[in-house]
């Protein structure tokens, strides 16, 4: 695994490292110790996926509150996403920027997303799968966020036509205020 650091303060684009032949490709896509080595969460507890039928659909943007903050790693493993990160962690360097860039089944990229952030994510195309690495486990009652559309952060989403579920049209319209 190759970990390039992003200019949010402890998140990581992880990039696979593939060995290959005429059979194939063979790559680690997670090592406990090599996280640990470099401070990272590495005991994920729950593992959960998402399909998304149609391109465009968004989905976030999400975190847990305190004391159920989760560190995330998000893979694509069908399709292509536009993923995003927003740092909510109240004192760090990078509050309240966000980094978007594109995972898809091609590229094999993850996200290594730390506690205190808030994520979410648009489809690209039809028919896409969304791998979640998730710790701790996901509790109901901690979850939040904010609109995918806050007017503060101006988020470039890819696509303008937009398919958000009523939960998430519901949210808070900004984050602005939100430290964990």
């Amino acid at each position: 695994m190759i970990f390039h650091e992003l200019h949010l303060a402890g998140a990581y684009r992880i990039e696979l490292q593939l060995i290959a032949d005429q059979r194939g490709a063979f790559a680690r896509r997670f090592c406990a110790e090599t996280f640990r080595a470099r401070g990272l969460e590495s005991d994920f507890v729950q593992r959960s996926v998402s399909y998304n039928r149609h391109a465009g659909t968004l989905r976030g943007m999400h975190f847990q509150a305190p004391p159920h903050l989760e560190a995330k790693l998000v893979r694509c493993t069908r399709g292509a996403i536009f993923d995003v990160i927003v740092d909510l962690r109240d004192g760090s360097p990078t509050y309240g920027r966000w980094h978007g860039e594109e995972l898809s089944a091609e590229n094999r990229s993850m996200l290594y997303i730390p506690k205190g952030f808030a994520h979410g994510f648009q489809s690209l195309v039809n028919n896409v799968e969304v791998d979640y690495e998730i710790t701790p486990a996901y509790f109901a009652d901690a979850g939040a966020g904010f609109r995918f559309d806050d007017p503060a952060l101006e988020i470039n989403w890819p696509l303008s036509d937009v398919i958000v579920s009523e939960r998430d049209k519901a949210l808070p319209p900004s984050a602005i205020g939100i430290k964990l």
